[in-house]
């Protein structure tokens, strides 16, 4: 599915953007203008042009809030807060880029002023996490003690952006939803510098442990979501956390081992190879500069997992697998699989084969238009499938 770009990774980034149409997160105009500044392939460019999207959809936002419009500030905030995270997107090449924690600050701050001006019943929370906190919203779907989902992002997203790919569908359907941000995710990578870890449980046990204190919660039905590189760290957690009533891996992913997907590449990742070799570094520098998403996936996983070198991010995602795990998963679990993915292709599949317990493959497809990694750009259509799921598991 291309989307003015030929280029598909920024193909995919805009119609991520632009799929939040639907929740108030962007409008078409907004997203093409937009795009269609933005010179293919170029990262400042498409920093550059995004951001000023994103600063003149601020100033609305400002105008309209001093006018008392609250509806329609709330509507700029939300759409801003949309385009300042897209605009930081591909800046993390350069992990000391200033650039990095203002834009991604514009982003949570102007989504913070939009919820300041919501109806709805929601909080910023913290979850005690070994020796220091995570970040997190709790939104409550009513007064009465309901089921909840548990949400948390991947490789990239942010607690914000969650608000609108899953938020506003779980509150419509009646689920209270808690929103975390883990290790190398959002805050806890950029302002705490904690990286990913592979052993998600010891992230996800403590926000049980938080949400089972809360008297809006029906402490047994919580279910869990992890979405994109999420979908490996969700359904790991629920191998050893046995307080969850249900899991949702979307999409599915059993491994997530860089060296793998090095070797894909044509890259020498066997044990005798040298991944720092002037040579090697050559190669997989001729390949960064003509492929956008090879050169991102790289880029991000050196920022979010605090590594140096290629070698070090191969080394460091070696123990992100399923292998030995899935099987352990009781509780149902829900498997998604995006059929033209361009990250995962085949993984949920893996995933799905291995697991022992309760299970469901549910497959999106072109025809459906979600064929799309998660499912981008039909999101609603996604969301209907996956709360039917879960209504059922959880027998809402």
């Amino acid at each position: 599915m291309k989307l003015i770009f030929d280029d598909q990774t920024f193909s995919f980034e805009l119609l991520r953007t632009m799929g939040y149409t639907a929740f108030g997160g962007a409008d078409v105009g907004e997203c093409l203008s937009t795009a269609y500044r933005i010179e293919e392939g170029n990262f400042e460019s498409w920093y550059e042009e995004w951001l000023k999207t994103a600063i003149r959809v601020h100033q609305e936002a400002e105008e309209s809030n001093k006018q008392g419009c609250k509806t329609s500030a709330r509507e700029f905030y939300l759409r801003a807060s949309n385009y300042y995270r897209t605009a930081e997107f591909f800046l993390h090449g350069n992990p000391g880029d200033k650039r990095i924690l203002e834009t991604w600050r514009l982003s949570q701050s102007t989504f913070r002023q939009a919820l300041s001006l919501l109806d709805q019943h929601w909080e910023i929370v913290s979850i005690p996490y070994e020796d220091t906190e995570l970040p997190g919203y709790l939104y409550l779907a009513g007064n009465h003690p309901g089921p909840v989902l548990i949400v948390h992002g991947g490789y990239d997203s942010t607690a914000e952006e969650l608000y609108f790919q899953v938020v506003i569908s779980a509150l419509e359907r009646g689920y209270h939803c808690l929103v975390f941000e883990g290790p190398g995710q959002g805050s806890v990578i950029r302002e705490q510098r904690i990286p990913f870890r592979h052993d998600w449980e010891a992230v996800v046990t403590p926000v049980v442990d938080y949400l089972t204190k809360r008297p809006e919660i029906l402490s047994d039905k919580i279910a869990l979501m992890g979405i994109s590189l999420g979908g490996y760290l969700a359904p790991r957690a629920a191998a050893y956390e046995s307080r969850l009533a249900a899991c949702i891996a979307n999409d599915g992913l059993f491994s997530f081992q860089v060296g793998a997907m090095a070797g894909a590449i044509g890259v020498n990742v066997s044990g005798n190879s040298d991944l720092s070799s002037s040579e090697t570094e050559n190669f997989i520098a001729s390949i960064m500069a003509k492929d956008t998403g090879i050169r991102w996936g790289i880029e991000n996983g050196k920022f979010t997992f605090l590594a140096t070198s290629l070698e070090e991010l191969v080394h460091k995602t070696e123990p992100f697998t399923l292998e030995g795990v899935a099987e352990q998963i009781k509780c149902p679990v829900l498997v998604c699989e995006a059929e033209h993915d361009h990250a995962f292709a085949g993984q949920p599949e893996q995933l799905y084969k291995s697991l022992r317990g309760p299970k469901t493959y549910l497959k999106f497809t072109a025809e459906d238009s979600a064929e799309e990694h998660c499912h981008f750009g039909a999101l609603k259509l996604a969301n209907h499938r996956i709360f039917t799921w879960l209504d059922h598991v959880l027998n809402k």
